[in-house]
This record gives C-alpha cells, sequence and structure tokens, in this order.
C-alpha cells in the first residue's frame, strides 16, 4: 500500500483501540479503578504499535501537521460509531454539527499555504 493509504488505515485501527481504551469501560463502572486502568494501559500499548509506525510511514506523504489532524478526525468518526454502537448513546444534531465544523476546520490544514 501506499504511503498515503496505509498510515490511514492504520489510525483507523490504532483510534478503534484508543477508543476502547479510554471509553470502553464506561460499561463495567462497578469494576476496581486500578483493574480499569490496568486493562485500559495494555489495550492503548496495541493503539500505539499502531500509531508510531503509521506516523513514521505517514512523514513520506504527509506533513506532521496533516497527520495530526488525520488522527483527530479518524479519533472523531470512531468516537461518533462507538459511542452510538457500544455506548448506545443517541448521535444528536449538535454532535453532527460540531463535528462537521471540526472537519471543516481539518480541511483547512490541507489548503495550500495562504500568502
Amino acid at each position: 500500500m501506499t504511503a498515503k493509504v496505509l498510515p490511514v488505515l492504520m489510525l483507523i485501527g490504532s483510534n478503534v483501540f484508543m477508543t476502547l481504551a479510554w471509553y470502553g469501560h464506561l460499561k463495567f463502572r462497578g469494576a476496581p479503578l486500578l483493574l480499569v486502568i490496568l486493562a485500559s494501559w495494555s489495550i492503548a500499548l496495541v493503539e500505539y504499535c499502531l500509531a508510531v509506525p503509521a506516523n513514521r510511514i505517514g512523514i513520506a506523504a504527509y506533513s506532521p501537521a496533516e497527520l495530526k489532524t488525520i488522527q483527530e478526525v479518524v479519533t472523531l468518526c470512531v468516537f461518533l460509531g462507538f459511542a452510538a454502537l457500544y455506548l448506545k448513546q443517541p448521535i444528536t444534531a449538535n454532535h453532527v454539527l460540531g463535528f462537521a465544523l471540526i472537519g471543516l476546520g481539518a480541511a483547512v490544514v490541507f489548503l495550500r499555504p495562504f500568502r
């Protein structure tokens, strides 16, 4: 795969694991906090194993600012799906509008530099 596609796919995978690490425990509120922290930390290790190489590969095709922007947009998309499917939280119009505005801001990063 190219240096443009592989990092994006790896960042999607890493964000699935990170979202699970950060928010998956919310379904298990009775679990001891230390256990939750250790479990989340273990899950986050997989995220790092995907995110670090994604950025290392991606730097061949993207600037650091573009890589960070891709990661943030992917995070929002993964979170929306996770919140709806796993946490059974409703996605409201203001969530969609707010995330769309963030996406619009992210798109600006990919424009040619202003002069």
